[in-house]
């Protein structure tokens, strides 16, 4: 798999980001954007980093600008959108959302993203953030930063 690191752009992050979204079906674009929107709030200070990969298009909220400092990210797809905790394996869930069976991540697919005000899912993001082994800056806004575009990628739509 060929991946190719972000170059420079006469592009904002921002507006290059709005180009990934808009790859998708209307509604699962709408769903990417009105989740980065909730987590954005809910993580202010996080840096946002994007890797429009083969298979997803992945949106991380992170305490640095490294993808091991990652808490959580969206993770779109022709499909749907999940939510995945980087380090979803050692949380506490008591009442059994998270799915996968990793060492690490785990996620929980995302039908709408009021879902992220679920208090279940609110205090697993809680949970990942005192879990960070950087945590996250006190102040300020985080940074929107492109981290790479494969050239090839899975068709973003449903057929």
């Amino acid at each position: 798999m060929k991946k190719k690191a972000a170059s420079p752009s006469t592009e904002s992050p921002a507006k290059r980001l709005a180009g990934f979204i808009a790859k998708f079906d209307p509604a699962v674009a709408a769903l990417i954007r009105s989740a980065q929107r909730a987590l954005r709030k809910r993580l202010p200070t996080a840096n946002i980093l994007v890797y429009d990969n083969y298979n997803f298009l992945a949106i991380g909220f992170c305490s640095t600008e490294r993808t091991s400092d990652c808490l959580v990210s969206l993770a779109a797809y022709a499909k749907g959108v999940s939510l995945f905790f980087y380090y979803g394996a050692r949380l506490d869930d008591p009442h059994r959302i998270l799915q996968g069976g990793g060492k690490r991540v785990r996620f929980i697919r995302l039908e709408r993203a009021a879902t992220l005000g679920n208090p279940d899912v609110e205090a697993l993001l809680g949970a990942a953030t005192a879990q960070a082994k950087m945590p996250l800056p006190t102040a300020g806004r985080g940074r929107l930063i492109i981290k790479s575009v494969s050239v090839k990628q899975r068709p973003r739509r449903s057929a």
